[in-house]
Parts: C-alpha cells; structure tokens; sequence
C-alpha cells in the first residue's frame, strides 16, 4: 500500500487534473481545512483522530477527479476512490471523501467535524475566489469579511456558488457565518502565492 501524505496527495492530484485554477481551488480548500483544524484544536473540539495534513489532504484531495467527471457528475468521487484503493488510509478521511457530493452520490452525509467543515467550507473558496477576481488588482489582500458578506447578498453574483451549503456552518460546525468566512479568508489570504491571488 501507498502512503498518502501531503507530496504524494498533491502528485495524485496533478497527475488526474491539468486546470490550474482547479488545482488551486483543491490547495485552498486543503489550506483552510488546515487552518480548522488549528482553530478546533484550539477550542479543545474533537477533531477525529486525524492530523492537520490529514485534513489538509481532504482538501486537497476532494475535487481531484472532477476533471474526468465533468460530462458525469454522478460519478464524481466514485473515481476518486477507487483511485484511493492503492493508498493506505485513516477510515475518518475515507468517509470524509465519501461525503463529498454526496447530494449526488448518497454514498454518506456528512456527520463529522472535518465532514461538514467540508462541506461548507469548498463552496466559500471558490466564492471568495471570484470576490477577489473582481478587486482593482485581483489580490485576494484586498478581500475583507465586509466585501464578502456584501457580494453575498447580491444573487446576480458567483449565482451557482450554493449560499445556503455555507450557512450551515452555524448549525453543523457550530461557527457562526461570519467567524466562519474569518477564518477561510485568512487561511486563503496567508496562500495567497500558492493560490496565485
């Protein structure tokens, strides 16, 4: 069996997706996991046995067979998993990819911390990333909370990014929405070369 740790993760992602600005919506998403995992580790919450890479890997990860499965979104992460057959995994990082897409796939809802964290967290990224296109300069530094939370009452804008996927945070991560987008915009913000914003 493989080790799946961050180098082997991301070489597994660039070898199944060649769209950059995918590849970068995966290192955001793995980037803020990351930064949750900090932030429960410090609230003492239960963060499922798991390591920071761990989660960081979830995020990375989650997205990476998107770009077979663009025609057929019902077998979004069903790729993804059977190319993890070959990988050695925690059981709580499986059932985190098991999660993703679920609505689709039914394979399993999201029950755990890192699962809904998930969850609420990949449409945010991507929301965040469009607010930060529309800036003078395009930097993700010129993005604030404020910005975030004007742009989202506007429907016209990002219109496929699913609000009410990140709202729940409140209700099933126990963050209110606005420490929620705090804490994703920094996580982003601190990436910003990774994230090429």
């Amino acid at each position: 069996m493989k080790k799946l740790d961050i180098q082997s993760a991301t070489q597994l992602l660039h070898e199944n997706m060649q769209n950059k600005n995918l590849r970068k919506h995966c290192y955001a998403v793995g980037k803020t996991l990351s930064e949750f995992y900090d932030f429960f580790m410090n609230e003492g919450r239960e963060v499922g046995g798991l390591t920071k890479e761990q989660w960081e890997i979830v995020g990375i990860l989650h997205d990476a067979d998107w770009e077979k499965t663009t025609d057929n979104p019902d077998r979004h992460v069903f790729e993804l998993l059977s190319w993890l057959e070959d990988y050695d995994i925690p059981e709580e990082m499986l059932n985190a990819f098991q999660t993703h897409n679920y609505k689709m796939t039914k394979i399993r809802e999201p029950q755990t911390l890192l699962e809904w964290t998930l969850e609420c967290c990949d449409e945010l990224t991507g929301f965040i990333v469009a607010i930060a296109l529309v800036m003078p300069n395009k930097k993700l530094s010129e993005v604030n909370t404020e910005s975030i939370f004007k742009k989202f009452k506007q429907k016209e804008f990002a219109k496929a990014v699913e609000r009410e996927q990140i709202l729940q945070c409140k209700e099933k991560v126990g963050i209110v929405p606005e420490k929620f987008v705090e804490i994703t915009l920094k996580a982003m913000q601190e990436n910003s070369e990774l994230l090429g914003l």
